[in-house]
C-alpha cells in the first residue's frame, strides 16, 4: 500500500511535468542559458561537477543496493525537483527566478544523490524546456544540485542536533538551499562578467541585487511547501524519522 501511494505521487509529478513541457515559457531564467558563459569559465565549472556526479552514482548505488524500494521514492524526489525548478516567476531586469525543490531530497537521502538527480533533471530541462543549457550544465549544477544541497543538508543536521521541530528544521533545510543556489549562480555570474569599472565585486553586487533578493520569497514558499509534502509523507508512513539522512 505504501509503495502503491508512493507511485501515485510520481505519477502527478510526472504528469505535472508533461503540462510543464507543453507551455510555451521564456527560455531566459535563473539556470544560466545555453552559451552565455565565457567557454573557459563553462568548462571550469564541468571539471568541477563530474566529481560530484561520480560520488553522486557511489551513493544512488548504495542507496538503492539497501532498500531497492527507495527508487520510488528517489523518482518521486527527481519529480519534485524537476516540477519546481521548472517554474519560472518574472523577477526583474527581465529574467525570471524559481524555486529548487531539493530540500526534500537533501533530507531523505543526503546531498550526494541530489547531483544525480539535479544533473537528470537539469539536462531534460536543457533539452526539452529550453532552460539552461549542456554547456552551462556543469555551473548550473554546481550551483543547484551541489552548494545549495550540502549547505541544507549541513543546516538540516545542525537544525535537529540543535533540537528544533522537525517541520522547522525541514523549512530552513529548504529555504537556505534555495537561497544559498541563487547567491552561488550570482557568483558564477560575477565573477565571468566583471563590471568594468568595479571589477568582480562591482558585478557581483550586481547580480546578488537582482536575484538574491527577489528569491527571498520564493524561497520562504518553497520552505513552507517542502514542510507540506514531507508531513504527507510522514503522516502516510512512506517516510518514518528514521528514514531521513
Amino acid at each position: 500500500m505504501n509503495e502503491e501511494q508512493l507511485k501515485r505521487l510520481s505519477l502527478s509529478g510526472l504528469a505535472a511535468a508533461v503540462l510543464l513541457m507543453l507551455v510555451p515559457q521564456d527560455a531566459f531564467a535563473m539556470h544560466i542559458m545555453e552559451g552565455f558563459l565565457p567557454p573557459v569559465w563553462a568548462l571550469a565549472w564541468w571539471l568541477l561537477f563530474l566529481p560530484c556526479l561520480g560520488y553522486g552514482l557511489v551513493c544512488l548505488r548504495r542507496i538503492v543496493a539497501q532498500d531497492s524500494h527507495q527508487k520510488v521514492l528517489l523518482a518521486l524526489c527527481g519529480a519534485f525537483i524537476f516540477v519546481l525548478s521548472a517554474l519560472k516567476m518574472p523577477s526583474v531586469t527581465g529574467s525570471c527566478s524559481h524555486p529548487t525543490g531539493v530540500g526534500l531530497a537533501v533530507i531523505l537521502f543526503g546531498p550526494g544523490v541530489v547531483a544525480i538527480l539535479g544533473a537528470i533533471v537539469l539536462l531534460f530541462q536543457a533539452l526539452l524546456l529550453a532552460h539552461g543549457g549542456l554547456t552551462t550544465l556543469g555551473a548550473n549544477g554546481i550551483s543547484m544540485a551541489v552548494i545549495g544541497p550540502v549547505v541544507g543538508f549541513a543546516v538540516w543536521k545542525l537544525a535537529c542536533r540543535a533540537g528544533f521541530r522537525r517541520d522547522i528544521a525541514v523549512f530552513l533545510c529548504a529555504m537556505l538551499a534555495d537561497l544559498v543556489t541563487y547567491f552561488v549562480t550570482s557568483v558564477q555570474l560575477g565573477i565571468a562578467f566583471p563590471d568594468p569599472q568595479s571589477g568582480v565585486v562591482g558585478s557581483l553586487s550586481k547580480f546578488m541585487g537582482i536575484f538574491c533578493l527577489t528569491q527571498i520569497p520564493i524561497a520562504v514558499a518553497e520552505g513552507l511547501l517542502t514542510v507540506m509534502i514531507y508531513d504527507q509523507l510522514t503522516k502516510r508512513q512512506l517516510i518514518t524519522t528514521g528514514d531521513v539522512r
